[in-house]
């Protein structure tokens, strides 16, 4: 993790999420009037006069609540003090000191953090001036009223907050680093597989859908291989989406899709494939994404020798036409097959972004091409002369022929099975384009 690490603490509802998207400069943490949305920690990174830093936005501290995720919340947000170089303890004018900010100051003064108190919702001077009785705290180097918002009095905050930043920090730490998305209905156990995967409770896990909200970004180091993980929210069908609050993560979730290269789909092997599971599946391939399917609570799924093959088969016949996706059978409570997943998914990352030589393309597919021609159409014979590699993102491959108007859709998937079959593509879309020569 990089250095340069603010975090955003305080009670619930007094806007860490409108600061944290204010300080990174993009609406990536979801907001909203109901207290508790944030239940994670979520990372963006910004900067200011030159210096590159790291937010944490955090749930917010409650204590004695009746909410289910109170503990797991709470627990997050100590983490994320522990991790951060400075930490903002947000308060909010308009509602005045309240007891929870009084307890939590108790749980800031154990920290030897330089802490700043930010007075949230000062939009103007009458209220900016309210902001007095927070000094009662006794904790926090100085108040800053800021209106994360508008965005006042943010900049004379960040001025102060990278005094304390040894140096410059990293533009951005994850660039050029694998992008995994883990995908899936709720409850398939994508929190739990994360969390296993980093060895530490980085998401919160329970049996109720819809926990996890924010796409909740984790780099991973071991083994020899360095990745983004990026947990998301659950996704179902638009019709089941009646909350804005989930809306809202679901739309983070196809976001993560969108950045990420390589989309984990995790499905529920005691309910098999369902039609959202195709959905998550098209949608990535649609985005040209690298696939590994997990099949999660393997476990739990009474087995004969035929029943892997049965399942797989049946995997791939309701996701056809994509037949090259690699479907791995997983328990995250037994923990079988977790790191076998990971390699998978590393080497569809790198199918993703190999490059063919052309001499090596032309000397295996050509002879290919000789022995079943495209077929004659109206007469016309179409001569393929060579191949290349393109330089794009995602596998591309230019075919140079006489009339490239003429080959059809069987041919065309004809030459990408011999391309898959000699230079191994797994879980990788490639795309085939024809062009005169």
């Amino acid at each position: 993790m990089s250095s340069n690490i603010i975090a955003i603490v305080g009670r619930p509802n007094v806007g860490k999420s409108t600061l944290f998207n204010r300080l990174i400069g993009q609406r990536k943490a979801i907001m909203d009037n109901v207290s508790g949305v944030t239940r994670d920690r979520s990372y963006g990174h910004g900067q200011w006069i030159g210096k590159y830093y790291t937010v944490i936005d955090t749930g917010g501290y409650v204590h004695g609540s009746d909410d289910i995720f109170e503990a797991e919340i709470n627990r997050q947000v100590e983490l994320a003090m522990n991790e951060a170089d400075v930490i903002l303890f947000m308060v909010d004018v308009d509602a005045g000191l309240t007891g929870l900010d009084e307890e939590f100051a108790n749980v800031l003064r154990r920290s030897k953090k330089p802490v700043f108190i930010v007075a949230n919702k000062a939009d103007t001077n009458a209220r900016a001036h309210q902001m007095g009785e927070f000094y009662a705290l006794g904790i926090g180097e100085e108040i800053f009223p800021v209106s994360s918002q508008n965005g006042s009095g943010t900049g004379e905050l960040l001025d102060e907050v990278v005094k304390h930043f040894k140096d410059e920090g990293v533009e951005d730490p994850d660039a050029g680093i694998p992008k995994l998305a883990v995908l899936g209905r709720p409850n398939v156990g994508k929190s739990s597989f994360v969390n296993l995967l980093l060895g530490e409770e980085r998401n919160i896990v329970t049996d109720q859908a819809g926990t996890t909200r924010d796409a909740i970004h984790s780099r991973y180091n071991a083994f020899g291989k360095e990745f983004i993980i990026v947990d998301t929210a659950g996704l179902r069908r638009k019709s089941k989406v009646s909350e804005d609050i989930e809306f809202y993560s679901v739309l983070r979730s196809v976001r993560a899709l969108e950045d990420a290269d390589v989309c984990i789909v995790m499905l529920d092997a005691t309910r098999g494939i369902e039609a959202q599971d195709v959905n998550i599946i098209t949608l990535a391939e649609k985005n040209r994404k690298g696939i590994v399917i997990l099949v999660n609570k393997w476990d739990l799924v009474e087995k004969d020798t035929h029943s892997t093959k049965q399942f797989e088969e049946e995997i791939l016949d309701r996701i056809a036409p994509i037949k090259y996706v690699p479907v791995i059978f997983t328990s995250v409570i037994t923990k079988q097959r977790i790191l076998k997943a990971v390699e998978k998914a590393m080497e569809v990352y790198d199918n993703k972004t190999k490059k063919i030589p052309t001499s090596k393309l032309n000397d295996l597919i050509l002879p290919d091409i000789e022995r079943y021609p495209p077929p004659a159409i109206k007469g016309k014979f179409v001569k393929i002369k060579y191949i290349t590699q393109l330089p794009t993102h995602n596998p591309t491959f230019a075919f140079f022929c006489n009339l490239p108007q003429y080959i059809k859709e069987p041919y065309s998937r004809y030459l990408e099975n011999c391309i898959r079959r000699h230079f191994d593509f797994e879980g990788v879309p490639i795309n085939l384009v024809f062009r005169k020569k």
